[in-house]
Parts: C-alpha cells; structure tokens; sequence
C-alpha cells in the first residue's frame, strides 16, 4: 500500500500508529503559556485514526506524539540492527533532524555491513557493491543517504535542519531495503517454487 505522509488538517494519510491509510477526524484546541508569543495561542490539533482509533498530536504544523513522527514504518525486511536505529533516528526528527540524518547514516553503514561489506568506510562499501551490480537507483539512494548524513555531522550546503529533507532519507532507506533484501527474497521463494522440471530446463538452457 502506498504511504501518505502525516500532514497536520489532512483528511487521510498513513496513519503513523497503525500504519493503515485512514481517515482522519480532527479537533482543535489553543494553549496560552505565559511568557511565550507574547501571550498568543500555540494551536494544538489531535487527529483521530478512523481504523484504530488512536490519535497525533501536533502543535502547528508539526506532530509531536507518536514518536515516531511522520517517518514511515521501516520495511518489514529490515535486519534489528538496522531498525533500532531507524526507529531511534525516528524518535528523534522532530526535535532534532540532524541528528536523525547522522543516526540513519549509521544506519546505512550497518546495513552495507549487513550485505556483505567491511562496515568500516561506507563510501567504499558502495563502491564495491558497484563493482558487484549494484542497481543505479539503489546507489544513489545509498549516496543520497551518505552524504546528506555526513553535512548532518560536518555542516556544508544541505539543510539537515529541515525535517522534510530528513524524512526523505527514510524513505530511501526502505528503498535500499526492498531492492536488495526483500525483492530478492520474494523472487528467489517463487523461483524455488518452480516445477523441478522447469528449473532443470532452465539450467540446461543456461549452460
């Protein structure tokens, strides 16, 4: 199912608790606090899930409760390691997003480590994964994700303080995730399946 980023007064999107893309019931609130915005009202809005009934909470136009944010559930092939510290980086956009890019850089470096590489310089992980076939698309998500976490850590020219440039390192992490862990997994479960007599011919043909 396609993901629908959480957005504050949106009438449906994936919902960040459940993961089902619902619709949305919105209600809305104002706080004073003394000494902040002169003594304007903060805007508080809760969105309720129609599927699981559970809410987002969200000051402005930013959510604070769950968590997690408006980072889309990791993908379901994603090795532990790798998800602690997708759902920490996760945990933390909102109030920081430069930390959770230096989180899911780690997070990349893992995940090379995880597909058959040293673990200990990333830009030459990819490099040999290169050499091994990588796919284009894959490659530049995983440079993508390894450049923008490294201004994350030594600033340079990318807005690792925006938590829109952030967020799309999440999804790219997934990318990485369905290209080179779970589609092969899916499409070597149906190959096996295959009659014994249409993989023999196949490996006949092949030689």
């Amino acid at each position: 199912m396609k993901y629908i980023e959480p957005k504050v007064d949106s009438p449906s999107f994936t919902c960040p608790n459940c993961g089902v893309l619902s619709q949305q019931i919105w209600s809305v609130d104002n706080w004073y606090f003394a000494g902040v915005n002169s003594g304007h009202p903060n805007e508080l809005k809760t969105g309720h899930c129609a599927h699981c009934k559970k809410h987002t909470l969200w000051i402005k136009e930013k959510m604070f409760y769950p968590e997690t944010g408006n980072a889309p559930f990791p993908n379901i092939e994603m090795p532990e390691n790798v998800k602690k510290l997708y759902l920490e980086a996760a945990s933390i956009t909102t109030k920081s997003p430069r930390g959770a890019a230096a989180l899911l850089r780690l997070a990349m470096q893992i995940l090379c480590k995880e597909l058959g590489q040293k673990g200990e310089n990333i830009n030459t992980d990819i490099k040999e994964l290169v050499k091994k076939g990588l796919p284009e698309i894959v490659q530049q998500s995983l440079d993508i994700v390894r450049v923008t976490g490294n201004d994350a850590v030594h600033p340079g020219q990318i807005d690792t303080d925006d938590n829109e440039v952030v967020y799309k390192l999440f999804e790219l992490i997934n990318v990485i995730i369905e290209y080179m862990i779970a589609l092969p997994k899916k499409v070597s479960g149906l190959y096996a399946a295959l009659p014994k007599d249409k993989l023999d011919g196949i490996e006949k043909r092949d030689k």
